[in-house]
């Protein structure tokens, strides 16, 4: 099959779906979450072989792992999803002008959805549910190195899709190729949305030659500021859970901030740090305090702030005062997700007010930006762009809107 008989079918499905109902959504959702794990032999087997082409070392390798836990929490979220209110339908303004015309706004779906990812399997899944849950069709093209993962997770989707009656070609995964990521971002009148999740580097190329309308979900630079008014023991457990609990996900603790006062706090804050043997990239004053105590540890350059490091690695900035932090987080971070770790409220607050992130938390971890998290049974990306959607990307963000306009024989003067 051609790349353009592809986009022609996923134009033609979006008709097709457009009239299911919000219940038999909801079931074909549940269907597939049945047989997604009715079949973890079979993607894990297929994700063996995709591992196997990887090396072990690459910070990619936990993304593209694929475990029987995991896969049954890819089921339980799709679960989740199918319990949310729908998106579809809802009123968002009824006004009636003095002329009698009635207006309002409505919230329908964007009609297909093309999403470009690498090593993350579940995003396959994930955006299926999100989108089918949405009313969209989902154009997925994924990478080269899971590519056996996505074609046996598409396959179990189709297969429940045609049992249950449903278009198959609401869901289809594109070749694994350069060629097919090009050709979706030029396929205008036919994807009506693309979405890039994964590396800079991926997302500043389809920024960079998408056609088509984009949002833009951003590389994680992530930052928490120990405050000097900040409590050591919620420090401890904020960044060890920011840093260690994923190293490879986008929320992943990438530098941490800490006040000059707090520097004799900083061997006991990084303690639990080495015995998940994290190293270290210190400045001067950072490395002066641990240098007798912490085993991982070089001097920072210049290059280890505003890495995404994805990795057992973590830089360490010292600063002078609150808005230092905030220049600091201005300069090097993404816009994705900061946190500071304070027990004053007013240094909260101003923290809160002045960076300029997705997601900015107050003594807690940001490895909460994340769809399940929010209540949003899962996501679709996070989203570093100021238009439209920003954060995590659920349901209501897969819908736009059309104005019904209803009157009577009235005409503009």
């Amino acid at each position: 099959m051609t790349m353009d008989n592809i986009f022609i079918d996923a134009k033609n499905a979006c008709r097709s779906i457009a009239t299911i109902s919000d219940e038999c959504r909801n079931s074909v959702i549940m269907d597939v979450a049945d047989a997604v794990e009715s079949n973890i032999g079979r993607l894990i087997d297929a994700n063996q072989s995709d591992l196997s082409r990887m090396d072990k070392s690459s910070p990619l390798y936990d993304r593209l792992l694929l475990t029987e836990q995991r896969i049954i929490s890819i089921a339980r979220d799709m679960r989740s999803v199918s319990a949310l209110p729908s998106p579809l339908g809802r009123i968002l303004l009824d006004r009636t002008m003095p002329n009698g015309i009635r207006l309002r706004k409505k919230s329908v779906p964007y009609g297909v959805v093309g999403v470009i990812y690498e090593a993350r399997p579940n995003v396959t899944i994930d955006v299926f549910t999100l989108c089918f849950k949405s009313g969209n069709v989902s154009l997925l093209k994924g990478g080269k190195d899971a590519d056996d993962s996505n074609r046996m997770a598409v396959s179990i989707i189709r297969d429940t899709l045609i049992k249950d009656g449903i278009c198959p070609d609401a869901v289809q995964l594109l070749p694994a190729t350069h060629e097919s990521s090009q050709q979706m971002l030029n396929a205008v009148g036919y994807v009506d949305l693309v979405i890039p999740r994964g590396s800079r580097r991926l997302i500043d190329f389809v920024r960079d030659n998408a056609k088509v309308p984009c949002i833009e979900t951003g590389a994680g630079v992530v930052n928490t500021y120990f405050d000097k008014a900040g409590n050591i023991e919620i420090a401890k457990a904020v960044v060890f859970n920011a840093k260690t609990r994923r190293v490879s996900v986008c929320n992943a603790l990438d530098c941490l901030i800490i006040h000059k006062d707090r520097l004799k706090d900083l061997p006991q804050l990084c303690a639990p740090l080495a015995e998940k043997s994290v190293e270290l990239y210190a400045d001067q004053q950072a490395y002066n305090a641990l240098k007798d105590t912490y085993p991982l540890l070089s001097k920072a350059t210049d290059d280890s702030f505003g890495t995404e490091f994805m990795d057992y690695k973590m830089a360490i900035r010292t600063v002078d005062s609150l808005e230092e932090a905030i220049a600091h987080i201005d300069k090097y971070g993404s816009g994705h997700s900061e946190s500071i770790i304070t027990d004053d409220l007013n240094a909260a607050e101003t923290f809160q007010t002045a960076v300029d992130a997705a997601c900015v938390y107050v003594n807690t971890p940001t490895s909460f930006t994340d769809g399940g998290q929010f209540g949003l049974g899962a996501e679709i990306g996070i989203s570093t762009q100021k238009l439209g959607a920003r954060g995590p990307m659920g349901l209501e963000e897969l819908t736009t809107y059309k104005w019904l306009v209803n009157g009577y024989g009235q005409t503009r003067p």
